[in-house]
This record gives C-alpha cells, sequence and structure tokens, in this order.
C-alpha cells in the first residue's frame, strides 16, 4: 500500500501551479524568438546559438564550482560563444577545432578538469551540430523546425502524462520525478509529431520519420537525466535562474542537445537528409 501511494499521481500544489504558469509564460516568449530566428536564416540561428552556447558554458562553470571570478566567468563564456560564432560563419571544423582548444585550456587551468571538459566538450559539440543543421541549404529549415517541434513535443507530453499517470520511477536516485509513464507520453507525443510533420511535409515513408522521432525520445530523456545527474553530484537543483519555470538555459536545452547531436550523427552514418529518407 505503501509503495502503491508512493507511486501513484499527486494533485498540483499552489506552487507547482505557480510553476506551471511561469513555465507557460516563458515559453511563449522564448519559442517566437527562436522560431522567428531560425527562421530568419543561418546568420541569425549562428548568434542565436552562439548566445545559448555562451550562456550554458557559463553556467555549467558555476555549476561545477569552476568560476572564481569575473574572468574565468568571462573565458567561460569566450569560448562557449567564439567556437560556435566560427563554425557559423567561418567552418564547422574550424569551430570544432576551436572549441577542443579553449576546453583543454580551461580544462587544464582549474579545478575538476574532468568535469569541465565533458560538460564543455558535450554543450558545444551539440550547439555547433545545430548550426550545421540549420546551414543545409535543402532541408535546414524544415529539418531543424521538425526537430524543435519534437523535442517540445517530448517535454510537454512527458510532463502532463508523467504527472497524471504516474506509477515507477525511470531514474529514481538520479532525477526522481522521472517516471516510465512519462517517457512512454513523450514516445507518443514524439510519433505523433512525426506523423504530421511527415504528411505535410511530404516525407515517404512517413512511419520511418515517425519511428525515428519516438526514438529521440529516449535519446532526449537520457539528456536531461545526464544533466540531473551533474546537478545531483554538484548539489545544485537547476543550472541557473535565467528562466523563469525552468531553472537555468541548461536546464531547458540539456534534451535538446543530445537530439540534435543525435540527428546530425544519424545524418552523417546515413549518408542521407533524415526528411529524404526513403
Amino acid at each position: 500500500m505503501a509503495e502503491n501511494a508512493a507511486t501513484a499521481p499527486q494533485p498540483a500544489r499552489p506552487a507547482e501551479r505557480g510553476a506551471l504558469r511561469r513555465r507557460i509564460l516563458s515559453a511563449l516568449v522564448l519559442v517566437p524568438v527562436a522560431l522567428g530566428a531560425i527562421w530568419a536564416g543561418q546568420a541569425s540561428t549562428t548568434i542565436l546559438a552562439a548566445i545559448a552556447g555562451g550562456l550554458m558554458a557559463w553556467e555549467w562553470g558555476k555549476l561545477i564550482g569552476r568560476l572564481d571570478g569575473w574572468a574565468e566567468a568571462a573565458l567561460f563564456v569566450a569560448v562557449g560563444a567564439g567556437s560556435v560564432l566560427i563554425a557559423g560563419f567561418w567552418s564547422a571544423e574550424i569551430g570544432l577545432a576551436c572549441a577542443a582548444i579553449g576546453i583543454a585550456a580551461l580544462a587544464s587551468a582549474g579545478r575538476r578538469p574532468g568535469w569541465t571538459a565533458a560538460g564543455l566538450g558535450w554543450i558545444l559539440l551539440a550547439t555547433i551540430c545545430f548550426v550545421v543543421l540549420r546551414a543545409d541549404p535543402v532541408a535546414g529549415w524544415p529539418t531543424t523546425l521538425w526537430v524543435l517541434l519534437v523535442v517540445w513535443a517530448i517535454d510537454t507530453a512527458a510532463y502532463i502524462v508523467g504527472r497524471s499517470i504516474g506509477g515507477p520511477k525511470l531514474a529514481p536516485r538520479i532525477s526522481p520525478n522521472k517516471t516510465w509513464s512519462g517517457l512512454l507520453g513523450g514516445m507518443a507525443g514524439a510519433v505523433l509529431v512525426g506523423l504530421v510533420f511527415g504528411w505535410v511535409e511530404g516525407v515517404s515513408p512517413v512511419w520511418a520519420l515517425a519511428l525515428v522521432s519516438g526514438g529521440l525520445a529516449v535519446v532526449e530523456q537520457i539528456g536531461d537525466i545526464a544533466e540531473s545527474y551533474a546537478k545531483r553530484r554538484f548539489g545544485a537543483k537547476d543550472s541557473g535562474n535565467l528562466i523563469p519555470g525552468h531553472g537555468g538555459l541548461l536546464d531547458r536545452l540539456d534534451g535538446m542537445l543530445a537530439v540534435v547531436t543525435a540527428v546530425v550523427l544519424l545524418q552523417i552514418v546515413t549518408g542521407e537528409r533524415i526528411l529524404t529518407w526513403r
């Protein structure tokens, strides 16, 4: 009985309802900004990604206790934003090389070199992958839009289903709020987006895009859990407080980072654009 009570869905408390309202208001501001910048083209996408990369690099340095002053904080931001700008306006390969050099320098010059390198590497690889994805002259905009819609659907469906149904925990020692029902809900939401998006875009076979979308729900959750592990390791609830209802930018984009990287790697391995698979 005690176990059933612990896994049953709980009614939303006033504080949780307030957090949900803040999440919705934040989304109403951030989503149009993101979509507008990405729709406008590669230059605006690169600038947006560079700002995000710099902020997430700063949040990571703060999370692991590396930022002792403004000078070190500025270095984290510079490596994060600068490498993305170089990747978007010059060359992805050179951007990745600059990121690797900057990460190596930061890791060797302070505490927790392993955590510094792992976190910054994860953030900057994914952010540069996002720029590369949008740079595709044929399918950059629709592919990037599909990725955004899939991730948003996963987050929304997982939150609603997880809160409504509850049930066994997905990773109780790392992220106690995540449930298997939430993961399945996120997968269902992603599959639905894949089907609708594939039908609208004329992707054939549409079921392939739906299956890939559903699989990305697992990837998204892995990215989310990875960041949760880091926060638990360093005793932090959030990576920051930039976004009301979400915490830091890294809290909002942790799953997105994993999904974008997976999509780019999948296209490299197959040698084809996902939206033109046959």
